[in-house]
């Protein structure tokens, strides 16, 4: 731990800890625990995908807050994923409908800025001028979060009336650390897991493994199906990869199965 986050601790800033409900989120929530940081000055916010997230991905952040006995708050975006893809679509067709991994508005207008909007409220409310936003995110996942720095000014939110900064608790911890502290945390973890997912968030990922898609077909097929019948429409794949969720589940574009 920095001498940086030693002084915000000791200066009674809030901290944030989003929760996606998965392993990183629950790591980096021990760890901010583990740091010392009185639970007073700590709220867990879970930005809800409703039916884009895997189901009980609330309640397993939810659970882990209380057990420790830290505020929950859930951020709800006034739009799905759908909606803007089909906005988006309605605008310009000829313009790539659904988000990608160079502008992610699935993760900035569905989880950062509703966040971000709650949690300025709830400082405003408390007399926080002085907010640390935590993030699980690791370096060991993929070179750009590697390069990431583990603390830094958000400049998009700090103003005259606010200080904010960015921290990534655990982004030097490895995979099987993360288990670890999972293990003794006293909270199990949620059972996509258990299924064989590799993360955990949006059922069907830009950026997800083509484990997790399949996966995430063989327990959620009618999202699976809206899904594709949303890259029908539009005419553009979901996934970073340029393939069609059906050619990442099934390896083929078009199986008997789901023939149109």
């Amino acid at each position: 731990m920095t001498q940086q986050i030693t002084s915000l601790i000791n200066s009674g800033a809030l901290f944030v800890a989003n929760h996606s409900g998965g392993k990183d989120s629950m790591a980096c929530l021990e760890a901010l625990l583990s740091a010392g940081i009185p639970k007073a000055n700590i709220i867990v916010v879970h930005a809800s995908l409703g039916a884009m997230e895997w189901a009980g991905a609330l309640e397993k952040a939810q659970e882990h807050a209380e057990h420790h006995g830290l505020q929950f708050f859930v951020a709800q975006a006034s739009k799905s994923l759908f909606d803007m893809v089909e906005r988006k679509f309605q605008r310009d067709p000829s313009v790539v409908s659904w988000p990608t991994a160079a502008q992610r508005q699935c993760t900035s207008d569905l989880k950062r800025d509703p966040i971000a909007t709650l949690v300025r409220r709830y400082a405003s409310a408390n007399g926080y001028q002085v907010i640390v936003n935590c993030l699980g995110i690791r370096g060991q996942e993929s070179t750009a979060r590697k390069l990431r720095p583990a603390f830094s000014v958000n400049n998009r939110e700090t103003n005259s009336k606010r200080q904010v900064f960015e921290w990534l608790p655990i982004h030097d911890m490895l995979i099987d650390e993360v288990w670890a502290v999972i293990a003794k945390s006293g909270v199990a973890r949620h059972y996509a897991y258990d299924l064989g997912n590799e993360r955990l968030s949006c059922v069907y990922c830009i950026m997800g493994s083509a484990n997790d898609c399949r996966n995430g077909y063989k327990h959620n097929p009618e999202l699976f199906s809206q899904y594709v019948a949303l890259e029908r429409k539009t005419g553009y794949t979901m996934h970073q990869s340029k393939k069609s969720l059906v050619e990442i589940v099934f390896g083929v574009a078009q199986p008997d199965a789901l023939a149109a």
